[in-house]
Parts: C-alpha cells; sequence; structure tokens
C-alpha cells in the first residue's frame, strides 16, 4: 500500500475508531508495524491535524484540518443523519460501509457544537423487516451503471420462469420491500424494472452504452411518472 493511501486510511480510522484509539488497534486495522503507526501519526500532525496522546495512550482527533468547516443548521444535520442512517440499514455492504464512513466524515467536518448534536440526533432510522434475500453483488450493478457498461443476467418473473437479458443500468431504487433495478432491456428494447433478489450470474459485459445513461435515466423515470399518474387518475378508477 501505497504510504499517501495508507495515510488516508489511517485519517478515516482516527475519525471511525472510538477515542482514544491505541496503535496496536491501528496496526492490526491497517496491517504495518507499530512504528510506522507512530511515523503516520507524525506525519499527520506536521500536516496540520491536531491528534491528542502518544503511544501507549492512544490517539484522540481532535481537529482535523483536512475537512473544511461545514455549515448546517440542525435541521440539515439531523436530516443528512437520517439518510445517512437509512441507508446503513438497508444498503448492502459496501454502501453501508461507504454510509458510515461519511457519517464519521460529517462529524469531523462540522463546527463541535454541531457535531455534538449530531452524535445525539433525534432522528435515526431502523428496518424490522427482512428484505428477500440478494445473491448478486450490488455493488456491481452500481459499478456498471456508473462506468455505463452493459451487464448480462439470468432472470427469474414471479411464476420461476428463467430467461438471459442483456441490459443497460440505469437506476437501483430502493423500494419499501425490495431493490428495484431500472434498465433498458435489450430483449424488450424498452425500460423495465427487475427485481434484484430475482437476479443470479450477474456479469458486466465488455459493450458500452456511453453517453447514453443521462438520457435514458430521464427518460424512463419520465415513464414512470406518467404511468404513476396514469393510474392514479380517476378515470382509470374501477
Amino acid at each position: 500500500m501505497a504510504k499517501s493511501e495508507r495515510i488516508l486510511q489511517l485519517m478515516q480510522l482516527l475519525r471511525l475508531l472510538p477515542a482514544p484509539v491505541q496503535a496496536a488497534q491501528l496496526s492490526a486495522e491497517l496491517g504495518v508495524s507499530l512504528r510506522t503507526i507512530y511515523r503516520d501519526v507524525e506525519s499527520l500532525r506536521r500536516a496540520g491535524a491536531i491528534i491528542d496522546g502518544a503511544a501507549g495512550f492512544g490517539y484522540t482527533l481532535v481537529e482535523d484540518t483536512a475537512m473544511p468547516p461545514m455549515l448546517f443548521n440542525v435541521d440539515e444535520t439531523e436530516a443528512l443523519v437520517l439518510g445517512l442512517r437509512e441507508v446503513i440499514e438497508v444498503g448492502d455492504p459496501v454502501l453501508a460501509n461507504a454510509a458510515r464512513n461519511a457519517l464519521a466524515k460529517l462529524a469531523a467536518s462540522l463546527p463541535n457544537r454541531l457535531s455534538r448534536q449530531m452524535q445525539n440526533a433525534v432522528l435515526s432510522a431502523k428496518r424490522f423487516h427482512t428484505r428477500p434475500e440478494i445473491t448478486v453483488d450490488v455493488a456491481l450493478i452500481r459499478q456498471a451503471a456508473r462506468a455505463e457498461q452493459a451487464i448480462h443476467i439470468h432472470y427469474g418473473d414471479a411464476k420461476g420462469a428463467r430467461t438471459e437479458r442483456t441490459l443497460w443500468p440505469l437506476s437501483i431504487i430502493f423500494m419499501d420491500q425490495t431493490l428495484m433495478l431500472l434498465a433498458k432491456c435489450q430483449l424488450r428494447q424498452d425500460f423495465r424494472a427487475f427485481r434484484v433478489d430475482r437476479i443470479s450470474d450477474l456479469r458486466i459485459t465488455d459493450q458500452s452504452f456511453r453517453p447514453h445513461r443521462t438520457s435514458l435515466l430521464r427518460d424512463a423515470l419520465a415513464r414512470l411518472q406518467e404511468e404513476e399518474a396514469t393510474a392514479r387518475s380517476p378515470d382509470c378508477a374501477p
């Protein structure tokens, strides 16, 4: 691991782990020697980070100059905390971990008063129902969507019929009971929504649909809104 990357990871650990953080714990987390931890902490201090403590006593990040203060009011802070805690509850492991890191960075960037309020936020999020098991790596779908690469999947519908599809992934929609993948289906040549828990054998192909994702997503969402408006129209009532 390059020193610059290790320093960034060390700073993130100091943000995340309960203080004071023992050098031995940092050493185990990063897979480096205690001596390396001592040197890296001094490097961070020289770069402007205020870190209390010393070898044998543990370290506490007092001020993180790498994170400029952010000016949020109390309700904005609560909204951010609620949203990130919801992602921790409903996201796949990669996304949930990213939300935890984002919470730690947010806390490090806020002035002391707001940081304390954030740690004791009134709002929180908790899910008690269990979603259907997802067997594919959702992070791969996000990766393909960002890179605008087609994916190939095996898909089982509600009746158990299985098909193979090549999709242009556009968006993942977090619904109450399941995750839905909004995509351009190459088999149907149209927009379709797929339950992620019914997808198997996912792989990213070398087929690119760049630079069309943004416009396709806009069209797909407009279609959904039209269908929703039609479904709610009094003329469609039984």
